[in-house]
């Protein structure tokens, strides 16, 4: 397994060069975020990641947590490596200045976070889960709630969960059992949650559960849901910490991955009822709760970028050092990363993330944009832009992730099946990003039902008209004629789907269900194509400022990109389009 370090490089250029990072900071709100604060910012996130999350790890994996009564144990070195974290106040680098944060933009997180990700993912997990929590926090509970809870939040001295799903009811949200009864002038919780990331550990001194439930006379149907924030330990008036609250941990699940990350079952008011506070007015639980779900899901895609990077690393190190075969042009012993196939396989790897990561970082930075425009009409465009992409990077980087993760054990060859090499660890821990924070199928369905049906398509068109201007701008450099033509091509497909579910979509919910999950992964195809366009642009001027290594590399990615990876969008259209017809066909009995 190879050392981790944070690909700096390549994340100051997305961020610096093809999203143009000075706008931002020509924001009021980031004034002071200067590039090359957020440069060292990002030098010690790095660092950080490197030295005290990576070699936990593999200790992680195999150690898993472990559950003694009602408390859960982490491996060794987590508790403390947290502390560390807290101490350097990593959680509140986009915070708000009031409860402690730093008031730096969402991207600066994220970057910092993918290193966090792909050094250790199931200790990422944590400050995760806390950071959406304060985003719901933040946005929809009274000034009481923010005033007493916030702080400690968003140092991290006290972590945060997210109680969705329940036994008998995984996304319909509209069956859960889980009971809120007025008290006074709060609420006492009784019922039960199941898959409970970071649901108990012994890193934090308090864990707010942030949890979904009807109000005992609340109407059937999402409509009736509320949500709550529930406390291990109540918090006393001076802000100390009382009595334990009527919740525990009843199980933690041994799981395919992310061993180190304890997903629990919660069980609430096994005796008197846990008592809760209600966040936001009763009723608009589930538009409180997708606040923080929105934040987790940018999250999710965000490791799948994390991971399929690791893997990539790890695979490169291994070709290396790897000798088999012989040179075929030398007829010599040869290092593996000689071979063909192997030379296409780490390349696949690295132009997948490296389109993985410019889309999700342009989703980060239409999140700052959406909340600090100084016009509304600016704001309403990333609004509009950021929820069009929030589902695309959730489901396309979490289903590309399994591929990279997968080809990484490839290259590994025999080796990628046994677990000392580390190849086999980023596959398993890959493979639950598809499926939490709602499965990559209800992220389709999202994009198609909400995002594309509810405007007739108007926000996607804006999107590709800015791809085929775009295109014809980048077309003007002569080393790049080949690739723009294809960047608008792509466009103008994406652009006929579209068109094609819009004009459709009166068949009903049956031909969204059909179309959803294809369309989605074209447009994350095509949408990819637009930032490794933007990135070989960026990059022959790097080679022109006197950096070649970077911008032939670069340069070769993105060729590598629109000559093996886009073409997969024509399939997927193709699927859209032509295969409707053939799913709508299916029935029960068809099985």
């Amino acid at each position: 397994m190879a050392n981790y370090e944070a690909p700096s490089k390549e994340i100051g250029f997305v961020m610096q060069r093809v999203l143009d990072y000075q706008r931002l900071n020509g924001l009021p709100a980031f004034s002071e975020a200067t590039s090359e604060l957020t440069e060292a910012i990002l030098e010690a996130a790095a660092k950080f990641a490197g030295e005290v999350l990576a070699p936990l790890n593999r200790v992680g994996d195999i150690e898993g947590v472990t559950l003694d009564g009602t408390e859960v144990r982490t491996p060794e070195g987590f508790a403390t490596a947290y502390q560390k974290f807290v101490s350097n106040e990593w959680l509140g680098l986009a915070q708000d200045q009031d409860y402690g944060g730093q008031g730096l933009p969402f991207l600066v997180h994220l970057a910092a976070a993918e290193m966090w990700n792909s050094a250790c993912t199931s200790f990422a997990l944590c400050p995760m889960l806390t950071a959406g929590a304060i985003d719901a926090l933040s946005e929809h509970a009274n000034n009481e709630l923010k005033q007493q809870y916030l702080p400690n939040l968003v140092t991290g001295k006290w972590s945060a969960t997210m109680n969705l799903t329940e036994p008998h009811a995984g996304s319909d949200l509209s069956k859960l059992k889980t009971r809120a009864e007025p008290h006074g002038e709060n609420y006492l919780i009784k019922g039960q949650k199941i898959y409970i990331t970071w649901g108990e550990h012994d890193m934090a001194e308090n864990i707010i559960h942030i949890v979904l439930a009807p109000m005992i006379d609340a109407p059937s149907g999402n409509k009736g849901l509320s949500l709550f924030l529930v406390p291990k330990y109540l918090v006393k008036e001076d802000g100390s910490l009382g009595e334990r609250n009527d919740l525990k941990v009843i199980s933690t699940e041994h799981k395919l991955g992310i061993n180190a990350s304890p997903t629990c079952v919660m069980s609430f008011g096994e005796n008197k009822g846990a008592v809760g506070y209600l966040i936001g007015n009763p009723g608009d639980g589930l538009a409180c709760m997708f606040t923080l779900m929105n934040h987790a899901r940018l999250e999710v895609g965000l490791q799948g970028v994390a991971l399929s990077e690791r893997a990539y690393q790890d695979a490169l190190a291994y070709a290396r050092e790897r000798v088999q075969g012989r040179n075929a042009e030398t007829g010599e012993s040869a290092r593996i990363i000689q071979h063909a196939d192997v030379q296409r396989m780490l390349m696949q790897m690295k132009s997948i993330t490296d389109a993985m990561r410019g889309l999700t970082y342009d989703a980060a930075f239409a999140h700052d944009f959406r909340v600090n425009s100084e016009t509304e009409q600016q704001r309403q465009y990333y609004e509009d832009r950021f929820a069009l992409l929030t589902p695309v990077v959730k489901a396309w980087c979490t289903e590309l992730v399994n591929e990279v993760t997968s080809i990484g054990i490839q290259v590994h060859g025999g080796m990628g099946f046994i677990e000392e090499t580390g190849a086999a660890q980023h596959y398993r821990d890959a493979r639950i990003a598809a499926i939490y924070e709602g499965t990559n199928g209800i992220q389709a369905n999202d994009l198609v039902g909400r995002k594309i049906l509810r405007d007739q398509g108007a926000a996607i068109r804006v999107y590709i008209e800015e791809i085929i201007e775009s295109a014809s701008v980048i077309e003007k450099n002569t080393e790049l004629k080949d690739i723009a033509r294809k960047l608008e091509e792509a466009a103008r497909n994406l652009d006929a789907a579209s068109k094609f579910i819009v004009e459709n979509s009166k068949l009903g919910q049956g031909f969204v269900g059909v179309v959803a999950f294809n369309f989605l992964m074209m447009m994350g195809y095509v949408c990819g194509a637009w930032y490794m366009a933007r990135s070989a642009e960026k990059a022959i001027s790097m080679g022109l400022e006197g950096d070649p290594g970077f911008s032939e590399r670069k340069l070769a990615s993105v060729n590598f990109y629109f000559g093996q990876m886009l073409p997969r969008h024509k399939s997927y259209m193709d699927a859209v389009i032509d295969g409707a017809g053939a799913g709508m066909a299916l029935k029960e009995s068809s099985f």
